[in-house]
């Protein structure tokens, strides 16, 4: 292969920067959102998605969107403020705040693609740089001065090709895990919310005109010979450390990772926070434990990554009578009253403490029923675990050419 020219150039001769609108003040005005159909993206957004965004929370009416501006699908957004220098690309046309940074390629020079991979290369840097002030934050001048080593726009294409089919076969996998999900969830709540579980017959128990009791606690009908029980009876909760005070030796090679919030949900990454081996047993999260993070962000998961470290603020759930898939879609049914709980308690931090969960009356089935469902239902989700770790092992490699390929250490043939 030939050798390949790269060059010092800044970024605004790549592309065209433009600064998010949000005009109005205050930002939360209903007037702005009532009735609304125009896409809002956030800084959360942009940091929760994984190289597209592809779902948001808020819409403008067209009294919002007079104040703002939609910016076309494909444009690359960039945070300048709260969750610094996270980038994502916009699925499609979307209106955004002056905390982000729209910025669109000259198709002849480079790509958005291309740049949304430099930034993750350099993020660390750029967000170390900006650290400090009261508030952390970048602006657009900052951003179109930023002095970059790029090859000729042939050999970016390569790069991109090679590093977003990494990304988007991670893609792939989510939406399947998504499929997956929804269809155990369908199979669930027809047993055990719909009451339709298999009776001796075969039929749907209460389509079939199987006998219903009215339970004074619940204040409706159940099935005759089931029970009613709280979650914090049916499993266990332990709660998390602070791992903090289970940093390893800086020269201490055997570690477990660190699972706070954002790896719960995102997974490890190389800035994930190690743990030394001998934490407590009960501290050890293995692949196809369930979590739930009972503190501000309120989720329930099946973690399908590697062993690692639990933190505070997130409960490990087990149980010692039910098997793992009727404790964690009873968990995933009730996060909506959880949420709620947790609204109302805004301005002390929302979480759920333990009189929540004894709290949380759930309907209890006899446990050969749950039984007769659980296997299809482990099937079902033993096929996301495996996916969830194919995506691990994808978002490895992902994160260990990224470096090279940018500083030319690696070449693409």
């Amino acid at each position: 292969m030939s050798e390949i020219a790269w060059e010092i150039t800044s970024l605004s001769e790549l592309g065209t920067f433009s600064r998010g609108k949000s005009k109005h003040r205050p930002r939360n005005d209903v007037k702005l959102f009532e009735g609304g159909k125009y896409p809002l993206v956030q800084t959360g957004d942009v940091k929760a998605a994984n190289l597209y965004i592809t779902k948001n929370d808020s819409y403008y009416n067209d009294f919002g969107l007079k104040q703002s501006k939609l910016w076309p699908a494909g444009t690359l957004c960039i945070t300048i403020a709260a969750n610094i220098a996270e980038t994502a690309i916009l699925s499609y046309p979307m209106c955004f705040p002056d905390s982000i940074v729209g910025f669109n390629a000259n198709p002849e020079k480079s790509s958005e693609l291309f740049v949304y991979y430099f930034f993750e290369y350099i993020k660390k840097e750029i967000q170390k740089s900006a650290s400090g002030s009261i508030q952390d934050n970048i602006n657009i001048d900052y951003l179109s001065k930023m002095r970059i080593k790029v090859p000729e726009k042939v050999y970016q294409d390569k790069i991109v090709d090679l590093l977003s089919s990494i990304d988007k076969k991670i893609l792939l996998n989510n939406q399947i895990n998504q499929e997956l999900e929804s269809m155990a969830k369908t199979l669930y709540d027809y047993w055990f919310v719909q009451f339709d579980f298999p009776d001796q017959n075969g039929k749907p128990y209460k389509s079939s005109g199987g006998k219903m009791v009215y339970h004074p606690e619940l204040k409706r009908e159940i099935p005759e010979g089931w029970g009613v029980d709280s979650l914090w009876n049916i499993a266990n909760f332990y709660n998390g450390l602070a791992m903090q005070k289970y940093r390893p030796d800086t020269n201490e090679d055997d570690y477990l990772p660190v699972i706070k919030i954002r790896e719960m949900m995102n997974g490890f990454s190389k800035d994930s926070e190690k743990a030394r081996l001998d934490i407590p047993t009960e501290a050890v999260v293995e692949s196809g434990d369930i979590l739930f993070s009972w503190s501000a962000t309120l989720e329930v998961i099946i973690w399908g990554k590697e062993r690692g470290a639990l933190n505070q603020h997130i409960f490990k759930v087990t149980s010692d009578t039910y098997p793992k898939s009727f404790i964690y879609f009873e968990l995933k049914s009730y996060l909506k009253v959880f949420k709620a709980i947790a609204e109302l308690r805004k301005t002390t931090m929302g979480h759920i403490t333990q009189d929540h969960l004894k709290q949380a009356k759930i309907v209890v089935p006899p446990i050969e029923i749950i039984s007769k469902i659980d296997a299809q239902l482990q099937h079902i989700m033993s096929q996301k675990q495996i996916l969830e770790n194919q995506n691990q092992e994808l978002t490895q490699l992902r994160d260990l050419l990224l470096p090279m390929l940018m500083n030319g250490q690696v070449k693409v043939e």
